[in-house]
């Protein structure tokens, strides 16, 4: 129940949503202001430790260490085949750490008293939102009410016959057989995961590119891979239908009719604003029903009001929220804007090899004024000695400079080689500069390597004397 203090009083910010993006917010307004409540309408504790990021890596660990042991025989490993996965110590490993991860972001609001109010918030107008019937006015309010998984609504499936990733894992055990829908970022994490662990999993996507790939190179080696582990069926809308009689699920599309015992619906996340008012801030809202936006100070139009993370439906991602509570943390308290410049971008698919897009996507280029340097990494030495030989990476930059521009990879260590790339990006560097730099022998990184010096080798030349000039040995035991 909102503290009677409050209603009699203007607070100098309300923020609504205690996800990511409100917890940043949070620790920037404490640090300028105690005339503060933060309202959350569901249980405490992110998206990202609850249901997202934390407890579909910790599924993915126990999938690639059994995984691993396709690999133990080449290795001269024995007994391999005596091993086993207990789904339900599976499980409950992943909720044990996950509630461990929960109660950590719960500390930040466990010690706010009467400030933290649980309950569902609207706006009546730019300053004021109506919270268990009572109205609280603010001079500023942020909202972050963060995201649902998307269902279909013609989806009409019993309740224990459908999974999103906000139920998957409570789940004690999981379907023998299961079908996953939506080959996203997320999708395509678990598809690999639940099918690695021993479940047999088919996945459709409508869309022909996954996991956020737009390189068409990448993609292909990308769905190549992956086709090699379970069936993938892309480029058509699939249709659910629950069949009683046979006492499952149908997926039907132009391609294939198969039975599954369940669904994951991975067809991404919307924006939690249903019933929020955002209909009373007087501006006009896109056909999603969200407001103008601007993404360097995260305010409403030109109102009081600021909105952050998923529910900006921006960039669903855990860093990119963070940044955005930040940013309209910092800017509720204060009488003049600051207009920050936004991160590098950087996606990361947590499968096998990981999928990164980092910088400006392939579809993004002026392919007039770029040049791309690839390496796949079937021959590379560190990849064969650790039999993680596969994958492709792209890299593209400027033709005239060689600054670097973007990459996009499906590699073993993707996750790493994105976040250099990220920063030299970031940093303004060229293909030079990185080549410039020490690279140790032997690593994956190396391959990283070879595709720069295949865009350098576009590039006008240089003098001898420079290292990044340095060519490669053509040995594959030394490149």
């Amino acid at each position: 129940m909102a503290n009677s203090n409050f209603v009699n009083e203007t607070l100098d910010v309300i923020i609504i949503g205690a996800g990511s993006a409100g917890l940043s917010a949070l620790r920037e307004v404490r640090k300028r202001t105690e005339q503060f409540v933060i309202i959350n309408g569901g249980p405490w504790g992110t998206t990202c430790a609850r249901v997202g990021c934390m407890p579909s890596k910790l599924l993915i660990e126990a999938a690639n260490a059994f995984h691993r042991r396709t690999t133990f025989e080449t290795f001269g490993i024995r007994g391999a085949d005596q091993l086993m996965v207990n789904m339900t110590s599976v499980m409950q490993r992943v909720r044990e750490l996950r509630d461990d991860f929960v109660a950590s972001t719960l500390k930040a609001t466990e010690v706010l008293g009467t400030k933290a109010i649980s309950g569902r918030a609207r706006l009546l107008n730019p300053n004021q939102v109506l919270i268990n019937d009572k109205k609280l006015t603010a001079k500023k309010i942020i909202i972050a009410t963060g995201s649902h998984p998307i269902v279909p609504a013609e989806w009409h499936l019993p309740e224990n016959r459908l999974l999103t990733t906000d139920t998957l894992f409570e789940q004690k055990t999981l379907p023998t057989r299961l079908a996953v829908i939506g080959m996203g970022p997320i999708g395509m994490e678990m598809a690999q995961a639940l099918s690695r662990l021993g479940i047999k999993v088919t996945a459709f996507g409508s869309n022909k590119q996954i996991g956020g790939l737009t390189d068409p190179h990448v993609n292909e080696v990308a769905l190549d891979l992956l086709s090699q582990e379970f069936p993938l069926y892309l480029g058509e809308r699939a249709k659910v239908v629950w069949e009683p009689g046979e006492n499952c699920v149908r997926i039907r599309t132009s391609e294939v009719d198969i039975a599954v015992d369940g669904v994951l619906a991975a067809l991404g996340r919307r924006p939690n604003i249903d019933h929020l008012g955002l209909e009373t801030l007087g501006v006009p809202l896109n056909e999603q029903g969200l407001p103008p936006v601007n993404p360097t100070t995260m305010q409403i139009a030109d109102l009081p009001v600021f909105l952050a993370g998923d529910a900006s439906d921006y960039k669903p991602l855990l860093h990119e929220a963070a940044d955005e509570g930040h940013i309209a943390g910092l800017n509720a308290v204060r009488e003049e804007m600051i207009c920050f410049t936004r991160r590098t971008p950087l996606g990361i698919v947590f499968s096998d090899p990981s999928i990164t897009v980092v910088g400006n996507p392939f579809r993004s280029l002026n392919h007039n004024e770029t040049v791309i340097g690839e390496v796949r990494f079937d021959h590379q030495g560190r990849a064969r000695a650790a039999q993680s030989n596969k994958g492709m990476l792209r890299v593209y930059a400027k033709s005239a400079s060689g600054e670097l521009l973007g990459a996009e990879m499906c590699a073993p260590a993707g996750e790493h080689m994105a976040h250099l790339l990220a920063l030299a990006i970031d940093q303004s560097l060229t293909v030079r500069d990185l080549l410039g730099m020490p690279f140790y022998h032997p690593v994956l990184e190396e391959g990283l390597r070879t595709a720069l010096r295949k865009v350098a080798v576009q590039l006008p030349a240089i003098s001898e004397s420079d290292l990044a000039s340095c060519d490669a040995f053509n040995v594959a035991a030394l490149d």
